[in-house]
């Protein structure tokens, strides 16, 4: 080991022991899952969370296991020998189960929990398996457990919040509902005034790797208050760029571009939208305002990749500049510029409605709801420390069963699809192949694997599948010993344009029913860091296609360096050691992450009906298609939409 990863933390036990936890977890439960049983309970000596006691064993809850979690190893081999190798020769199946079920639902995310759910309300008698190639249920709605000094921290690996959960369809909010979400108090489990209480502002961070030297510069100029209170920083515009650690002349040119007042699009104010929305905001700032410094494009590249999951170089400049990037003063628009950030201002359903560890809360409300003897309670309150006990997930007795660890590889009708009165539903368990037999089945996994399991699909919708592309991310949870560093640098958020993580951010103040949030510095805390992973230049596709490989070929270790230097360097005046302070990792990766969306700037604009996303998920036979690819929308209410129409598909 060199020096410089010892004085970074890379020696440490602890990190070593994350990444063992989250490999051998993964080995042994799927060990004793092949074998045809159920994991050992971890329940009796599991502390819940935010108090004392023995923390639970990664290899029987997988919350705990940390290291390199989302797409873990395990999860995706079996897939890609269908994508990549071709293959579609298992070998002979058993058939573990021996009566057919009602419905087989694949994929045990967000949306496919609501599928299940939705069916036994319709069918309280139901039979229901659901299939995962996961560990853990949830999906994107990861939840990622640190032990402490006897104390449980949460945080979250994916799904993050509801998003105006007001605007959602009256589905969506009936379930919410029926699971015991309450958005009032959840509203009110978030401490809004946490980072102006603390004075923890915003700010970028210039690394030196990129930019020669480490420098922290407390700046507005990327804006988190839509979706994150920080305090206002009392260094102004011009100043902050005056602190860059850029030339000259980029530092001429970012001025002009922030200060502009004067219109410099060649078209109305009513033509001006449809304008903006035609081209990129990178061909915006340098074909119609005259930026031609690399440093400048650089700086903001990744600015609302976080959001958008792309770059500015494919997404609209109108979105970019409703998103808050420079530039709305060169338009005539900008005339109208205070009035605009109101009206957006207010137009926003504040972003606070959070559990402790993201929507992952809520896949364990549908879980508990689905198969009630795997956790006590029934509110949301307790569900952020209830016990679950894994290994009620997949009974015999059970009407309702959850089958982690297990890929499917072929999904087939008896006959003929248009008369066939059951489905074969086949999948790799350990190191066999095992088979269930089904009336129905509602495919809620990716939308893009679809064509592999199924290859009696018609042509067309085949090649639509196939085009759903997801856009690659990583979320990183790190526990901090204590925050005294953040409240030092005055620090709550950073855009990070040099950086391997482009953002970082300290975790959502929620306390709700047992568990509380860390309130003073002295307290661990979760640092929240993501990237969306991209390849500027080319398509959305292709990005995502190029971002992909390059996830799946970055090592934990490599990640862990990264943060590690990362924070040392961001936090270096303010006395933070990544060596000492650095606590544990969750590293959760998502090469197949947002779902896809049509591009206004590369995509067609689709008759009704016609977008790939809508031909994928025609109902095929007794298969129905769920999952947010289905609706062409990355959020919550999009995937218990789909799940709500492919239930009633099934039901026509």
């Amino acid at each position: 080991m060199k020096a410089s990863d010892r004085d970074l933390g890379m020696g440490r036990n602890i990190s070593r022991r994350d990444f063992l936890h989250g490999a051998v977890g993964t080995v042994i439960a799927g060990t004793a899952l092949s074998a045809g049983c159920s994991p050992t309970p971890a329940t009796r000596t599991t502390a819940p969370v935010g108090t004392s006691g023995t923390p639970p064993d990664p290899a029987m809850y997988p919350p705990s296991r940390l290291g390199l979690r989302g797409s873990h190893a395990g999860s995706f081999e079996t897939a890609h020998q269908m994508a990549f190798e071709k293959r579609t020769d298992w070998g002979a199946a058993i058939e573990p189960d021996p009566s057919e079920y009602d419905l087989v639902v694949v994929g045990a995310g967000l949306s496919g929990l609501a599928a299940a759910f939705f069916y036994r309300e319709q069918h309280p008698t139901a039979r229901v398996l659901l299939l995962d190639n996961h560990d853990d249920f949830g999906g994107h709605a990861k939840r990622n457990e640190f032990e402490w000094n006897g104390r449980t921290i949460l945080g979250y690996g994916g799904s993050q919040s509801l998003e105006a959960p007001s605007s959602y369809s009256d589905e969506t909010q009936g379930l919410l509902s029926r699971i015991g979400v309450e958005t009032k108090p959840l509203r009110a489990a978030y401490d809004e005034d946490f980072y102006m209480r603390h004075g923890l502002e915003a700010g970028i961070f210039f690394d030196e790797s990129t930019y020669g030297v480490d420098r922290l510069v407390h700046s507005s100029f990327v804006d988190p208050s839509a979706f994150l209170p920080v305090a206002p920083s009392d260094v102004g515009l011009a100043d902050a760029v005056g602190q860059m650690p850029i030339s000259n002349a980029a530092q001429i040119e970012l001025l002009q571009l922030v200060t502009a007042s004067e219109d410099r699009l060649d078209a109305s104010l009513f033509d001006e939208p449809a304008l903006l929305q035609s081209i990129s905001y990178r061909d915006f700032l340098t074909r119609n305002l005259g930026v031609t410094e690399p440093e400048v494009l650089a700086l903001l590249q990744d600015a609302p990749s976080g959001y958008f999951g792309h770059g500015i170089d494919v997404i609209p400049a109108l979105y970019a500049l409703a998103f808050g990037l420079p530039g709305l003063g060169s338009t005539s628009l900008g005339t109208f510029e205070g009035l605009i950030r109101g009206a957006i201002s207010l137009s926003l359903e504040p972003y606070y409605f959070h559990f402790p560890d993201g929507n992952a809360s809520l896949a364990r409300l549908l879980v508990r709801k689905l198969i009630p003897t795997v956790a006590a309670g029934s509110t949301m309150e307790d569900i952020v420390t209830a016990r679950f006990d894994y290994s009620m997930l997949d009974r015999n007795d059970a009407d309702v069963r959850l089958r982690l660890n297990s890929t499917v590889v072929r999904v087939e009708h008896d006959g003929d699809p248009r008369t066939a009165e059951r489905v074969d539903v086949s999948y790799i368990r350990g190191r066999r192949t095992e088979r269930v037999r089904a009336r129905q089945v509602i495919l809620a996994c990716y939308n893009m694997v679809i064509p592999y399991l199924c290859p009696e699909l018609p042509g067309p919708q085949k090649e639509a599948l196939h085009s759903l592309v997801k856009l690659p991310l990583v979320y990183t949870s790190v526990l901090l010993e204590n925050w005294h560093a953040f409240e030092k640098a005055r620090l709550a958020f950073a855009h990070c344009p040099g950086s391997w993580h482009k953002m970082v951010m300290l975790d959502f103040p929620v306390s709700l029913g047992d568990y509380q949030f860390s309130p003073e510095p002295s307290d661990p805390i979760v640092l929240h860091m993501s990237r969306a992973v991209n390849r500027p230049g080319l398509s959305p596709r292709d990005q995502s296609r190029a971002g992909r490989a390059e996830l799946l070929a970055t090592s934990f270790e490599t990640i862990e360096r990264e943060v590690r230097t990362h924070l040392g360097g961001m936090l270096a005046a303010s006395g933070f050691d990544p060596a000492r302070e650095i606590a544990a990792l969750a590293v959760n990766r998502w090469p197949h992450g947002y779902a896809f969306e049509p591009s206004l700037l590369f995509d067609p604009e689709y008759a009704p009906g016609e977008a790939p996303h809508e031909i994928g998920r025609k109902r095929f036979g007794r298969i129905a298609i769920a999952n947010s690819d289905a609706g062409a929308t990355a959020y919550l209410d999009g995937a218990i939409d789909q799940a709500w129409r492919a239930v009633g598909e099934l039901q026509g």
